[in-house]
């Protein structure tokens, strides 16, 4: 099965507090009988590989048992954020780091965990150093990068570009150039599942970033007044623009949603020619299109530069990582099981295994043997150097701003691909939330 974007990233979108709430396991919420509690996001294979590491756990560690509960992912959210607000939070808390985890450690909910780390600098120095900016906050831990990497990729249908006979493009300028020529093909120059909104939010990540360098969305984060009217950031606004304007996305795209794969679809059978999306599909093409990954058709490579601009090629953009904090209420004896976890339980030689198994990459350092042998071993390995490599891996906005910021945001995009709103009102919409 292929690992989901919707699974492994929460959309920042706020939920009502009445949603179902389906989770299944045996603890509840905070401290329980002396044993640790961890709650995490269900659906398979993923919960299948974290199931395991706490059973591993547990075998080994009779007298420190981890008890754990599973929710799908929009109730989750909820839930963890109301057991958190009430002091009734897991001891381990799973989650995607960035404006979320930076609201909890404001508040004190969570453990600093700098001078854990500084103790345990073998735990540190095995993960991707990619993977931490979204679990500091301040220059202080807060979480233990965990899980797998998934950065935003560009793909493209080789056979289409055969046979309109172009190459991948090396420079916006080529993309740019590209779309006529799909286009007198009756081929898309490039899919989109744009209902989703998250998926339109990828280009801007990669445009803000190759035009402005990582500094342009640093200081979005860091709420400095009007930081989205840099004017490297109202240039990348006016180019995606001339990509809308110019047809460059698949007709309708503003009614695909990604959830369907309807946008993936679209580039395995050769309907549209590229797609800028996350190291997720690979897993999904893999599954859904037939022959098309297995045959060599799927082509893929990191977002060109854009001339002029000031971003190192090799920032990418996606998430670093998934992440695990501790609760603050938690008592010392499951802080003490939750430190073992970390140290001993999380990323071990069977569950880096059994990630590499569904087609990703975990964020331990040192496991290219493991991923040369694997099925899909070209991809794996690119996803790999692209992370392991990357000066700056850049979060995926709708988690690196508050839930507040996140959601103004993905409104806005959504008017700005359909032309409703100019790159200035984007910008003035967007400052009004700066720091919110």
């Amino acid at each position: 099965m292929a690992l989901s974007r919707r699974t492994l990233l929460g959309l920042a979108a706020s939920v009502p507090a009445s949603a179902a709430l389906a989770a299944c396991g045996s603890s509840g919420p905070g401290k329980n009988d002396g044993g640790a509690t961890y709650w995490y996001l269900n659906g398979q294979p993923q919960e299948g590989v974290r199931a395991g590491a706490v059973d591993a756990f547990n075998k080994a560690h009779p007298k420190e048992q981890i008890k754990d509960t599973t929710f799908e992912n929009d109730a989750y959210k909820t839930k963890i954020k109301t057991a958190i607000g009430a002091g009734q939070a897991p001891t381990i808390i799973w989650g995607w780091g960035g404006g979320t985890l930076r609201t909890y450690a404001e508040a004190g909910q969570v453990e600093d965990l700098t001078s854990w780390f500084d103790e345990h600098s073998e735990v540190k120095k095995g993960l991707f150093p990619s993977s931490f900016a979204a679990a500091t906050v301040d220059g202080k831990i807060y979480a233990m990068p965990c899980e797998v990497v998934q950065p935003i990729i560009l793909y493209y249908n080789k056979k289409v570009f055969d046979q309109v006979g172009v190459k991948p493009p090396e420079s916006w300028d080529d993309i740019m150039a590209l779309v006529p020529k799909f286009k007198a093909k009756d081929i898309a120059p490039f899919a989109l599942g744009g209902q989703s909104r998250w998926t339109n939010m990828m280009w801007l990540e990669f445009l803000f970033d190759r035009i402005g360098g990582p500094e342009v969305f640093q200081a979005i984060m860091e709420g400095e007044k009007n930081a989205w009217s840099n004017p490297a950031a109202i240039n990348a606004l006016t180019k995606v623009q001339e990509l809308v304007e110019a047809d460059g996305f698949v007709k309708g795209f503003s009614s695909i949603t990604a959830d369907s794969n309807a946008d993936q679809a679209l580039l395995y059978t050769g309907k549209a020619a590229m797609m800028l999306h996350g190291a997720w599909s690979y897993g999904i093409q893999q599954t859904e299109g037939g022959d098309f990954v297995s045959s060599g058709s799927l082509g893929f490579m990191t977002f060109p530069p854009v001339e002029g601009g000031k971003g190192d090629p090799s920032d990418t953009v996606g998430n670093p990582a998934q992440y695990l904090s501790i609760s603050s209420k938690a008592s010392a004896e499951q802080k003490k099981i939750a430190k073992e976890f970390f140290a001993t339980g999380a990323l071990q030689d069977d569950e880096v295994k059994k990630w590499i198994g569904n087609g990703a990459v975990p964020i331990r350092l040192g496991t290219e043997k493991l991923l040369a042998a694997a099925k899909g071993a070209d991809f794996l390995q690119f996803t790999y150097d692209i992370a392991s490599k990357a000066k700056v891996f850049g979060q995926s906005w709708d988690q690196a701003l508050s839930p507040t910021a996140a959601e103004t945001l993905l409104d806005n995009i959504v008017k700005l691909f359909q032309l409703s709103l100019s790159p200035k009102q984007f910008a003035g919409n967007l400052n009004a939330v700066l720091g919110k």
